[in-house]
């Protein structure tokens, strides 16, 4: 068993609004606004990381790159992800324009989740937004073909025939993506819902993003089945004969009841075991619970958690319809009444 102590703790928002009573982001400026407000707040209090979900077609954030810049030009250290990018949506060439500028802005700080994607909102999205599969191709197949050639050209190779009559004078040899930045390819996280995906992406030498559901390959606990399954990624990484050590994270939704407000928000939920439900019709899929307690509490029921202690960074989704303040005090609870005692700071 790999057991980190040592956590790098991020917030991943979902990035919803709704014109709801109850909702401090009822519009997507809210949203985009607030996300920069909370990133630069959770930096102040000693968060190492903020992810946002992307998705298509709903009212929830979506192409993430102006977002991720915008924090980037606001903040210092803390690192700024997805969890993740679909990648049936994207153009890997484009892509890697968009990454590596926001990324050079951040001065090096993005940590980029791909994959092929969530069950969406509309049916064949992509198709929408101009894309088609290949011969005998599934989407899945085309996620991934689309994650890998956007990772293959991070390596910033040239590959394009040079004009011999150029506008602007151009370095000898053929042509690649700029701007590039190096270093970001190290910084790429594959999304993983089954084992095999996750070993696919060790092969590959990506890191591992393993969310709050996995499809049920076994019957075990939720948190049992995502260790074993960051185990056999990190053995197929290792198989594969990477020398750079892969990060690994997982999400996880965990609320410190400190006062009134958090028991009238989370207390329900104090008794929440994993659910098993259908995904896109067919697949078997366990989700995991959610963790709300007083600290000791907490503590104890998290220190049981076999794929938190495998992973070297923790995830923690947020309520992000709650606004900044709110957020914030959840965050701060956990890194001050929970983390120190697990051996997380």
């Amino acid at each position: 068993m790999y057991i980190c102590s040592m956590k790098n703790i991020g917030f991943l928002s979902f990035g919803h609004w709704a014109n709801l009573p109850a909702y401090d982001t009822k519009t997507a400026s809210d949203t985009l606004l607030q996300s920069i407000d909370l990133a630069v707040a959770a930096e102040a209090i000693g968060v190492d990381g903020a992810y946002f979900r992307v998705h298509h077609f709903a009212r929830q954030l979506a192409s993430p790159f102006p977002l991720l810049s915008a924090i980037g030009a606001k903040t210092n250290k803390i690192e700024i992800g997805t969890g993740v990018i679909d990648m049936r949506y994207e153009n890997p060439m484009y892509m890697v324009e968009d990454a590596s500028s926001a990324d050079l802005i951040a001065e090096g700080r993005l940590q980029l989740g791909v994959s092929r994607g969530s069950p969406e909102q509309v049916i064949d999205g992509w198709k929408h937004f101009g894309y088609t599969l290949q011969n005998g191709e599934t989407d899945q197949d085309m996620g991934r073909r689309k994650g890998l050639e956007f990772y293959n050209l991070l390596k910033g190779e040239g590959f394009a025939q040079p004009n011999p009559n150029p506008m602007f004078p151009n370095p000898p040899g053929l042509l690649g993506i700029e701007p590039n930045s190096r270093g970001l390819r190290d910084r790429i996280w594959w999304g993983s819902a089954s084992d095999a995906t996750a070993e696919w992406a060790g092969e590959i030498g990506m890191n591992l993003q393993s969310s709050t559901l996995k499809y049920d390959e076994s019957g075990k606990p939720f948190h049992v089945q995502q260790a074993e399954q960051i185990r056999k990624y990190r053995e197929a990484y290792k198989k594969a004969g990477h020398t750079r050590e892969p990060r690994v994270s997982v999400s996880r939704s965990i609320f410190a009841i400190v006062d009134d407000q958090d028991r009238y928000y989370f207390g329900q939920q104090a008794e929440s075991v994993d659910k098993v439900g259908i995904l896109e019709g067919t697949q078997r899929a366990v989700f995991g619970r959610s963790y709300a307690a007083e600290p000791d509490q907490l503590i104890k029921e998290l220190a049981n958690d076999e794929a938190i202690q495998e992973a070297d960074t923790l995830l923690l989704t947020i309520p992000n319809t709650l606004g900044v303040d709110y957020n914030i005090h959840i965050l701060e609870s956990i890194l001050k009444h929970v983390a120190p005692e697990l051996g997380w700071r």
